[in-house]
């Protein structure tokens, strides 16, 4: 069927799974079916939503709340495109729209139909356009984030960044709760940031891209973006799910905006979180900011305070670079990542991810610099194939990394 397909985790209060399926088939498409007159049913029969399979599986221990017996079940179902235009918008109020008020029910995955697919642009860079913008092929990306910049002025920002860049990080992002204001404004940002890059370019002849955060009222983030790019911004941070992802889609689109978008994950917890209602996190992590078009997707890693289960990482990564038609974007792993996590981020994520730190940098004892080196060095160290402490063996700024934070 040419159109979208949706896997959904079910805990049926009634038990009979099989009459479920058929109710969202029915309840998202034409409605009703067996009380139609034939020539209705014929008129309907390319709208009407297909049952593809129904699976009985292990209830989640989320449900054993409930003081009723709840039968568990995977649940597929294929919509025809002929019921929505060819926009996430029409696709998530098909797929989950009304259902996500229907009980226990969870979109766990979907399914694009290839010419449907070929609606939507994808990341307009991706992983290759990237790497060849950093002329960086044989390992992982290494990102860092600007700390304790709230409050802060332009020199405390332009002395980060030169900091940040002179260790050898790739990227460097705004956080994602620096918005426009009168201490750092959004376009001086960008203006200070290209002046101190370029001068670490002449320098050591390393390049990195800065994420300045695009942020404002909805309808002026085009306008935003496209000023943005003519200062000489050379990637955007964009928090999606405050806005939604047919505006990042609209941003991607634009030629105007030819610049690599980083997704920031602020807010999706709220669809994500339960394992009983809402949406998987390789659906909206993975396969929908994919498909929408961005380039880079921060998610929590499996190894900080905030973190997500590996197999949940796992699932957002292969979404993301799978291959298929799109561009493949870069999977950045987040939060409680420090020089020591290296060789395990690489066994997880493989050289096509982000090493993504914040006080794994700034908090190194010898400064920013030191702290974006220890991870170069780690980095470096592990894809030549070398130890931690082997690596550490001729860099002091790793050494002292692994002995405050340890390994692993």
């Amino acid at each position: 069927m040419t159109g979208v397909t949706a896997t959904y985790l079910v805990h049926d209060q009634k038990g009979d799974l099989e009459k479920k399926a058929e109710s969202i088939a029915l309840g998202l498409t034409v409605g009703s079916w067996t009380n139609l007159p034939a020539v209705d049913q014929d008129q309907l029969k390319k709208h009407k939503g297909e049952v593809v399979s129904v699976q009985e599986t292990e209830a989640s221990p989320a449900a054993g709340h409930f003081t009723d017996k709840r039968k568990a079940g995977l649940i597929k179902i294929s919509y025809p495109a002929a019921n929505f235009s060819a926009d996430i918008p029409a696709i998530l109020t098909t797929i989950i729209g009304k259902l996500s008020l229907d009980g226990e029910v969870k979109l766990m995955d979907i399914e694009l139909s290839e010419s449907l697919q070929q609606a939507f642009p994808g990341p307009q860079f991706g992983i290759p356009a990237i790497r060849r913008e950093l002329n960086v092929y044989d390992r992982p990306l290494l990102m860092s984030i600007f700390k304790g910049i709230l409050g802060r002025d332009l020199t405390e920002f332009t002395k980060q960044l030169q900091l940040q860049a002179a260790g050898g990080v790739d990227l460097v992002k705004d956080d994602e709760i620096l918005f426009d204001n009168p201490l750092t404004p959004f376009e001086e940002r960008i203006t200070a940031g290209k002046q101190v890059l370029q001068q670490e370019y002449e320098r050591s002849g390393h390049k990195t891209l800065y994420a300045v955060n695009l942020t404002g009222r909805t309808f002026d983030l085009k306008e935003k973006a496209r000023k943005a790019v003519s200062l000489g911004a050379n990637a955007l941070l964009f928090n999606v799910f405050a806005y939604g992802l047919d505006t990042l889609q609209s941003l991607a689109e634009d030629p105007e905006i030819h610049v690599p978008i980083m997704a920031h994950p602020a807010v999706s917890g709220a669809l994500t979180a339960s394992p009983l209602y809402g949406i998987s996190n390789q659906v909206l992590l993975g396969k929908l900011l994919r498909l929408a078009g961005a380039d880079f997707v921060l998610f929590p890693s499996p190894y900080g305070s905030v973190a997500m289960e590996k197999s949940e990482t796992q699932l957002i990564a292969k979404a993301l670079t799978a291959d298929n038609a799109l561009n493949k974007a870069f999977p950045v792993p987040s939060a409680g990542i420090h020089p020591g996590l290296t060789p395990q981020l690489v066994e997880d994520f493989g050289i096509d991810s982000i090493i993504n730190a914040g006080g794994g940098i700034h908090g190194h004892p010898e400064g920013a610099a030191a702290g974006a080196k220890a991870f170069r060095d780690a980095i470096d160290g592990v894809i030549s194939g070398q130890s931690l402490d082997e690596a550490a063996a001729n860099s002091s700024e790793l050494a002292t990394a692994l002995t405050l934070w340890g390994r692993g």
